[in-house]
């Protein structure tokens, strides 16, 4: 997604420096071609060579390094820079660039450039919630410039509060938000479910499946770098959640149900590939449960069928895909859901498949719609959400 993608990462003087090597890292086994401006205050922190070690690109310092083609080095490199991310941003370089001072190679750079800009703020917490770069931060925003909120937690200078740099994933992350992809779906809105749904037997126990919810995050990912609107209903899950997207936490089917059926008529797209607990258990109801109640095994009632909702009470120019598991006969199961359910696309994958299913970072899945079905080979989740959006914009077409 970041192939080839010229990405200026600009480091100041601040010990969360050495962080930014790790993002350097990232950015490059991502396929991204990263320079690194270093303010003289950073190189305190960290050496030049270890970014240049990671970037296999000079590291610039000097605004007036005579080492160097006959161009103006940095009006070149803003013209190729296609993004920048200051990180760690010392409190020194937001009021520089808030006002206008460029003294150096970093500040003269970022003046010529005519990308996205993005700033994380990292220093002490009395330095962060001064009046005075308060204030330059609110003209970085005015100016169009992207401030990436600081974290809180235990400071190298003793303190606890606001003001760590972000993780260099999180970072990375907003780098892919921002031109990991054209922005294809602008102006669409995308629901999607995602994750296990528990229903409950009595106060401590519950009917769940094995659902990470992997799938349906990765699919929220990929939407909102596309310029989506997202908005993800998910069961509880372990992984973390997208960074660009209005997570719904629920427990029941019931409960994802609601929050689709409130949310389902504003959406231009709905994925479901929630794994939804299919029964649950009749005694619910009466908030406990009967020793006759189970005569041998738990008495069961089905759960609503959530796509089999969207799919009836669709609007006109929804796009509606969902997923099914199978464990056999897959391309005439999934064709049968396809026609039972009024939809335009389901996503049919086998659970006995090597590199399929639940808690892998993988899968092997069928695209069917009522024209063909479309095998496709082992590929990385954030793949498959790729290929099926991709499938989704040309069935809206």
């Amino acid at each position: 997604m970041l192939e080839g993608k010229h990405i200026l990462l600009g480091v100041t003087g601040s010990i969360a420096a050495y962080k930014s090597a790790s993002l350097a890292s990232d950015l490059v086994k991502q396929g991204a071609v990263v320079t690194v401006v270093m303010t003289k205050n950073a190189t305190n922190f960290i050496n030049p060579i270890t970014f240049e070690t990671l970037t296999g690109r000079k590291c610039l310092i000097d605004t007036f390094d005579r080492n160097f083609e006959y161009s103006v080095e940095h009006v070149s490199l803003a013209k190729e820079t296609e993004l920048v991310m200051i990180a760690p941003a010392s409190a020194n370089i937001i009021g520089k660039l808030a006002n206008g001072i460029a003294d150096d190679m970093l500040t003269t750079t970022v003046m010529a450039c005519r990308c996205p800009i993005f700033v994380a703020p990292a220093m002490n917490t009395a330095m962060y919630e001064n009046a005075i770069v308060t204030d330059n931060l609110a003209k970085l925003r005015r100016f169009g410039i992207q401030v990436i909120e600081p974290a809180s937690g235990y400071l190298a200078c003793g303190d606890t509060g606001k003001g760590k740099m972000p993780e260099p994933a999180k970072l990375a992350s907003c780098i892919r938000h921002a031109i990991g992809h054209s922005k294809d779906l602008e102006g669409k809105k995308v629901l999607i479910t995602s994750g296990p749904t528990r229903e409950a037997i009595d106060p401590v126990r519950f009917i769940t499946n094995h659902s990470t919810g992997k799938m349906g995050f990765a699919i929220a990912n990929n939407a909102s770098m596309r310029g989506a609107e997202v908005t993800v209903v998910s069961g509880r899950v372990s992984v973390e959640p997208p960074d660009f997207a209005e997570v719904l936490f629920v427990d029941s089917a019931a409960q994802m149900a609601a929050e689709v059926r409130e949310r389902a008529a504003d959406a231009d797209i709905i994925i479901c590939c929630a794994a939804v607990a299919d029964m649950t258990p009749v005694a619910v109801a009466d908030d406990k449960i009967k020793k006759s109640d189970f005569d041998g095994c738990l008495k069961l009632k089905p759960t609503e069928d959530i796509l089999a909702w969207a799919g009836a009470n669709r609007r006109k120019g929804q796009v509606i895909a969902g997923f099914s598991m199978e464990t056999r006969d897959l391309a005439v199961n999934s064709r049968a859901k396809l026609e039972s359910k009024h939809i335009d696309m389901i996503v049919g994958n086998n659970v006995k498949v090597e590199g399929a299913g639940f808690g892998t970072d993988t899968n092997v899945v069928t695209f069917i719609t009522r024209d063909e079905a479309v095998e496709l080979p082992i590929m990385s989740k954030d793949m498959v959400a790729e290929k099926l959006l991709d499938k989704i914009k040309e069935i809206s077409e």
